[in-house]
C-alpha cells in the first residue's frame, strides 16, 4: 500500500511550487506589467517631485493593482494640473506628458492663443471590469494603466469638454478635441472616444494595454476611426512576424471569480482604426444626422465621427 501511495505524495510535493504561480492560490498579474514599471523607473522616465509621488504597492483584490504606484497631481513639471489626483503606473506618466507636449499644447496655442493649464479627468486606478459590466474581463484601470480624460481648462479659465464640445459643428473647440483624440493614438495603445461605443460619449479613454505587436510597432486600437493623414507613417518593418492577436490569459481573469475567461481574440487592427466586421466594427449608426466637420487646418484634419453620442451613465474601458 505504501508503494502505491508514494507516487501520489511525490507528485503533490512536486506541484507545491506551482502554488506561487496561481495554481492553488489566486492568479498573479502578468509579469510584463511589473517589467514595464521597473523599466520605466530604470530609464528615469519619471522624476519624483511635489507633483508626482511614490505610493505603496497595490496588491489585490485578485490580480488588480501595481507594484510601484504613483500619485500624480500635475504633469509637465507642474505646468499642467490634474483636477483629481491620479493613481497610475509609471509608464502612463511619460505617455501623458509627451501627448500634452507634442499634441495638446501646440494645438491649443494655435487655436486659442494660450496653453492648457488643467487636465480634467474622471479617474484612473479602479479595480473593476471593462465598462463596469458584471463578468467582463478586467479593465486596464484595474492596473493603474489607464486614464479617462473629460476635457481641458485653458489659461483664461475656459473649459473644453468632450461631452459638450465634441459634436459642435464647425468650431475650434470641436476641432481641438478631435486633434487631441487623434494625437493620443500615437502615444497610447488604446484610445476610445465619443462614438467608439455608447460608454465613451463624455470622455476619451487612454491606456497602454499590451495588444501584442506587428512588424512595424505595437498593435494599437483607436476608435472612432481616424483620417489616415492624422497618423504618422508606420515604421519600417522589423523583419519579425506579428505577435498573435490574443490577450494574455491572466489579463482576462474575472474580477471576484476563481476562473479565468477564455483568451479573447482581437479583431485585426490597423493604425487607421477598426475594420468593418463583427469583431472590429463600430456600433451601427442610429437614426441621426451627421454634423458638419469642425474647423481644421487646410488639407488635414479628422472627420467628425458619424456615430451619435449617448446620454447614458458614465462608463469606461
Amino acid at each position: 500500500m505504501a508503494r502505491r501511495v508514494r507516487p501520489f505524495v511525490l507528485a503533490f510535493v512536486a506541484a507545491l511550487p506551482l502554488a506561487g504561480c496561481g495554481f492553488f492560490g489566486r492568479p498573479e498579474r502578468p509579469v510584463w506589467r511589473t517589467q514595464a514599471e521597473n523599466a520605466c523607473f530604470a530609464r528615469q522616465l519619471v522624476a519624483l517631485s511635489d507633483y508626482i509621488a511614490s505610493a505603496p504597492e497595490i496588491d489585490g483584490p485578485g490580480i488588480c493593482g501595481m507594484t510601484r504606484s504613483l500619485k500624480v497631481s500635475a504633469l509637465a513639471d507642474g505646468s499642467v494640473a490634474v483636477d483629481k489626483v491620479l493613481t497610475i503606473d509609471c509608464p502612463m506618466v511619460p505617455a501623458l506628458e509627451a501627448w500634452l507636449k507634442d499634441i495638446v499644447q501646440p494645438d491649443a496655442e494655435a487655436r486659442f492663443g494660450q496653453k492648457v493649464v488643467t487636465l480634467n479627468v474622471f479617474g484612473a486606478y479602479s479595480c473593476r471590469s471593462i465598462d463596469n459590466i458584471d463578468g467582463a474581463r478586467l479593465s486596464e484601470h484595474a492596473f493603474g494603466n489607464a486614464v479617462d480624460v473629460a476635457g481641458f481648462t485653458l489659461a483664461d479659465g475656459r473649459t473644453l469638454e468632450f461631452v459638450r464640445d465634441w459634436k459642435k459643428t464647425a468650431t475650434q473647440e470641436a476641432a481641438f478635441l478631435h486633434e487631441a483624440h487623434a494625437g493620443a493614438c500615437q502615444y497610447f495603445t488604446t484610445v476610445l472616444g465619443p462614438g467608439a461605443d455608447v460608454f465613451h460619449y463624455n470622455h476619451i479613454h487612454l491606456d497602454l494595454a499590451n495588444h501584442g505587436a506587428t512588424d512595424t510597432g505595437p498593435r494599437r486600437i483607436c476608435k472612432p476611426t481616424l483620417e489616415p493623414s492624422l497618423l504618422p507613417p508606420p515604421a519600417a518593418p522589423d523583419g519579425l512576424p506579428p505577435a498573435p492577436e490574443i490577450e494574455e490569459p491572466l489579463d482576462v481573469s474575472r474580477l471576484g471569480g476563481s476562473h479565468a475567461s477564455p483568451a479573447v481574440a482581437l479583431a485585426p487592427m490597423s493604425l487607421t482604426g477598426p475594420s468593418e466586421g463583427p469583431n472590429g466594427a463600430l456600433p451601427p449608426p442610429l437614426a441621426d444626422t451627421d454634423p458638419a466637420p469642425p474647423i481644421l487646418p487646410p488639407g488635414s484634419g479628422p472627420s467628425v465621427d458619424p456615430q451619435p453620442t449617448s446620454s447614458i451613465g458614465d462608463h469606461d474601458d
